[in-house]
């Protein structure tokens, strides 16, 4: 494929990225759910089956996507899944948003930004 054609994608290879680590952040979810049941019960084994199966989806998703992106700019845009872990982590466990984790938060976006930006 000719860097025409990649640059043609690049919209929808960066929307599915961005939805892929969405995804991922989910894992971090069932990865709490799992803590709080016992050990080897069968919730626990649930919620554990549940997040390889997402890092197993991820990681095919992930080596896809790297045919169209530089590893560089694929790698800058992980941290995205931090701000699903706060996101996730006020719906599912009730948890506090503060006013320093949503600066913190836009400072990984204006990073992302600048990294993805920076070869055009």
């Amino acid at each position: 494929m000719n860097s025409n054609e990649k640059k043609k994608k690049l919209p929808w290879v960066l929307f599915v990225l961005h939805l892929s680590l969405m995804v991922s952040s989910i894992s971090g979810v069932l990865s709490k759910k799992a803590a709080a049941e016992e050990f080897l019960s069968v919730p626990w084994m649930v919620y554990y089956a549940g997040v390889l199966l997402i890092m197993l989806l991820y990681a095919v998703v992930w080596q896809q996507i790297l045919k169209y992106l530089p590893l560089s700019v694929a790698y800058s845009n992980k941290p995205v899944g931090l701000a699903w872990g706060m996101i996730w982590g006020a719906i599912f466990f009730q948890e506090k948003i503060t006013w320093n984790m949503i600066l913190g938060a836009i400072v990984i976006f204006i990073g992302i930004y600048m990294v993805v930006t920076a070869d055009e």
